[in-house]
């Protein structure tokens, strides 16, 4: 029989907010967190907008991406040592990746998508070192279900899923060399529509069994009732249109 997984905590920074009830009460008002492009010259690409993080500066390694992993973590109840970690990024700390590239230095650990889950390893004190998941825009929800299962299973009683991606030159130009990007405001309902926006962000979710909620004492915010996948393997970018998949 099947473990019940329920969500006891979960986290959030993105372009309208650092946390849950601001970035709801900001949607509900009808807010968009997409402005101006400031952080690379934008002159060669079809768009000059983005959803960014405001005030997200770098750190002492060059990246934006550790400090928005930060503005999530420091907003979660302290987690068991014996927590189950899950990261989902695709680029990672990419921003490393391009000033290493155009300065012709060797490529830092802390570039590789999979420091993701070894930096909230070691921020939170936990004794699994994770793993990340990479697949494109499904990493953070095929994280959940993984770890949804482990739990399910009976292989965990507590999974952290944390996921974060950053706006970067290096993603922005491929979307844009896609013609993907909207030349202003993404408008996703409009009949006229011609495009995506990019954005920024992290979230985090703390899965948990029923035992394990009980035993530290967590409140159940919602519960976990099914999850699934599939890989059509239609194309490098796209889905089968059909949705056979």
């Amino acid at each position: 029989m099947k473990q019940a997984v329920y969500i006891t905590d979960c986290a959030v920074c993105c372009a309208l907010g650092d946390d849950i009830a601001t970035v709801w009460q900001r949607l509900l008002s009808g807010e968009s967190g997409i402005t101006p492009l400031r952080r690379f010259d934008c002159r060669n690409y079809i768009s000059a907008v983005a959803a960014s993080v405001a005030g997200l500066a770098v750190d002492e390694s060059g990246s934006r991406f550790y400090p928005l992993l930060e503005r999530v973590l420091t907003r979660l109840e302290p987690l068991p040592p014996h927590t189950r970690l899950l990261s989902a990024t695709t680029k990672g700390a990419v921003d490393l990746l391009e000033q290493a590239v155009r300065n012709d230095n060797s490529v830092p650990a802390a570039a590789a998508p999979h420091a993701c889950a070894d930096y909230i390893a070691r921020r939170l004190g936990l004794a699994d070192n994770g793993i990340n998941i990479n697949a494109a825009c499904a990493s953070s929800t095929l994280a959940l279900a993984r770890g949804a299962e482990l739990i399910a299973a009976g292989n965990a009683e507590v999974v952290l899923v944390c996921a974060a991606d950053i706006v970067s030159e290096f993603v922005f130009s491929g979307f844009s060399s896609l013609q993907a990007l909207a030349a202003d405001s993404c408008r996703p309902f409009d009949g006229d529509r011609d495009g995506l926006t990019l954005g920024e962000g992290a979230a985090a979710v703390v899965l948990m069994s029923a035992a394990a909620a009980r035993r530290y004492r967590r409140r159940r915010l919602g519960r976990l009732r099914g999850w699934g996948s599939a890989n059509d393997a239609n194309h490098i970018t796209a889905p089968a249109r059909d949705g056979s998949g």
